[in-house]
C-alpha cells in the first residue's frame, strides 16, 4: 500500500474532523426544510445572534493567530540562518555568537586572532572564510564589516549599483533608506547607545544595494572589514602600500601616512596575521554537508568554537516549544470557555422561543423537526462565527507580521495552514456536537 503524502494526511484529517457535523446534519435535517423558521428566529433575535457570532469569531481568531504567528516566526528565523553553513567564534555562548553574527544583535564577544583567522581559512573543505565585524551604525542601521564573497553568497547579484571595491565604500541593505551615491558618517555603537560624533570626519559612500534576503542584513550597511579597522585606527590587516618604513613602530602597525590614500588599499583575504586586529566571528562556507561537518569537527576545540547556526536555532525552538505548548493550551482553554458560554447563552435564547416550539409541536410538527430548528439555529451562528473568525485571523496575521517584521528585522509572513484548518474544523465539530446535545435537551424539556 503506497504511503500518503503529508498533504494528503492533513487533508484526510481535516475531512475527518468535519465529517461528524455533516453526518449529524444529514440525520437531523433529513426530510425537513426548517430554514424559514430559522430565518425568522434570526431576524427576531438579530442583536443576540450578532453578539454570539462575534464572540465565536474573536475566540477562534485569537487561537489561529497565535499558532500561525509562532510557526511563521520559526520559519523566518530558520530562513535567515539558512545561508550560514558554519560560524566560528571564540569559546563562549553559541546563542550569543549566532545572534550577533547572523541577526546582527549587539554583543560583546572576544576576538579571534590573525593566526586563528589564517588557520580557519586554510582548513580543508573551506570554500571561503569571511570575517564579520560590527559595533558601528549609521542613522540606526548597523554597519557590518565583511568580505565581498559573503555579500554575494547571502544576496546574490546586487539589485542596484556595484559591490564595494575599496575601503570607505559600502552596499546598503534592501530595506535601508540610503540611496546609491549617498555619503554617510558612521557613529560608534548601535541604537540608543550610538555615539554620533565618535567617528567625526570619517565617511562611507554607498555604491550599491543588496537584493532582498528576508533577514536582518536587509536593514544593514555592509562594508569591507578593513573599513571598520581603518575607522577605529586599528592595524589594517595588509602590508602597507605607502607609509613608514618597515621596522618602525608605525610601520609595524600597518599605519599609513596618507589617510586618503589608505582608502585605496586592497581589501579582502589573505590578511597578514601580525597585522590582523581581530574579529568577533567568522562565517565559513563549505558548499557540502559532509565538508561542513568535517570543518565543524576540526575547528570546535578549546580555543575555538565552531557551530551550525541551524542546530543552535533548533535548540532554541525546542526550548520555546514549552511556550508554544502553553499558548496552544491557552487557546484551547479559551475556545472551550467560549463554547460553554455560547451554548449557555443559546440555551437561554432557545428558552425564549419555547412557546414557538410548543406551538410547532401542537400543530403536529415532529419532535425531530423542532430539534432540527433548534440545532440549525445554533449551527448557523457557529458557522458564521467560524467564517468571520477565519477572516479576522487573516487580518490579524497580516498586522502582527508587519509589527514583528519591523521589530525583529526579519521577514515574517504568517498565513493560514493545515494546523489552523485543523483547529477551525475541530472547533466547529466540538461546537456543533455540543449544540446537538443542547438541542436534544431543549426538545426533551418541552
Amino acid at each position: 500500500m503506497p504511503e500518503l503524502s503529508p498533504r494528503a494526511v492533513d487533508a484526510l484529517l481535516a475531512l475527518a474532523l468535519v465529517l461528524w457535523p455533516l453526518l449529524c446534519g444529514l440525520v437531523v435535517l433529513r426530510g425537513f426544510r426548517p430554514w424559514r423558521v430559522i430565518l425568522a428566529m434570526l431576524r427576531r433575535a438579530a442583536g443576540t445572534a450578532a453578539l454570539f457570532v462575534g464572540l465565536i469569531a474573536v475566540s477562534l481568531a485569537l487561537g489561529l493567530v497565535l499558532t500561525a504567528q509562532e510557526r511563521a516566526l520559526r520559519q523566518a528565523t530558520a530562513r535567515a540562518a539558512d545561508p550560514f553553513d558554519v560560524v566560528v567564534a571564540a569559546p563562549g555562548s553559541e546563542v550569543t555568537a549566532m545572534l550577533a553574527a547572523i541577526y546582527l544583535q549587539p554583543a560583546d564577544i572576544p576576538l579571534l586572532t590573525g593566526a586563528q583567522m589564517a588557520e580557519i581559512a586554510a582548513t580543508p573543505g573551506v570554500r571561503f572564510a569571511a570575517p564579520i565585524g560590527f559595533g558601528d551604525s549609521v542613522e540606526g542601521a548597523p554597519i557590518v564589516g565583511t568580505t565581498a564573497e559573503l555579500v554575494t553568497h547571502l544576496a546574490g547579484p546586487l539589485a542596484e549599483g556595484r559591490g564595494f571595491e575599496r575601503t570607505g565604500e559600502a552596499v546598503a541593505g534592501a530595506l535601508t533608506r540610503f540611496a546609491v551615491g549617498s555619503e554617510l558618517e558612521p557613529a560608534h555603537g548601535v541604537g540608543a547607545a550610538a555615539e554620533e560624533h565618535a567617528h567625526a570626519g570619517e565617511h562611507l559612500v554607498v555604491v550599491g544595494r543588496l537584493a532582498r534576503t528576508g533577514g536582518p542584513w536587509d536593514h544593514a550597511l555592509v562594508t569591507p572589514i578593513e573599513t571598520l579597522w581603518y575607522i577605529h585606527k586599528l592595524p589594517y590587516g595588509h602590508a602597507p602600500e605607502a607609509g613608514p618604513e618597515p621596522g618602525t613602530e608605525a610601520g609595524d602597525r600597518g599605519e599609513h601616512v596618507d589617510r586618503d590614500n589608505a582608502t585605496g588599499t586592497r581589501i579582502g583575504p589573505p590578511w597578514v596575521p601580525a597585522l590582523f586586529p581581530g574579529v568577533p566571528a567568522v562565517v565559513v562556507d563549505t558548499g557540502e554537508l559532509a565538508a561542513a561537518y568535517a570543518v565543524r569537527s576540526t575547528l570546535n576545540r578549546p580555543d575555538l568554537m565552531a557551530f551550525f547556526p541551524g542546530a543552535v536555532l533548533s535548540q532554541l525552538h525546542g526550548l520555546l516549544g514549552d511556550v508554544r505548548a502553553a499558548l496552544s493550551v491557552m487557546a484551547l482553554a479559551s475556545q472551550v470557555l467560549v463554547t460553554v458560554a455560547v451554548l449557555a447563552g443559546l440555551s437561554l435564547v432557545m428558552a425564549l422561543f419555547s412557546r414557538q416550539f410548543q406551538l410547532l409541536a401542537a400543530m403536529g410538527a415532529p419532535t425531530r423537526f423542532v430539534m432540527a430548528v433548534s440545532w440549525g439555529f445554533s449551527g448557523v451562528l457557529i458557522l458564521a462565527g467560524t467564517a468571520l473568525g477565519a477572516a479576522l485571523a487573516v487580518a490579524g496575521m497580516s498586522a502582527a507580521s508587519r509589527i514583528m517584521t519591523g521589530r525583529m528585522g526579519i521577514d515574517i509572513h504568517a498565513a493560514l495552514g493545515w494546523p489552523e484548518l485543523h483547529m477551525a474544523a475541530a472547533f466547529v465539530a466540538l461546537m456543533m456536537t455540543a449544540a446537538l446535545l443542547s438541542a436534544g435537551w431543549q426538545v426533551l424539556r418541552n
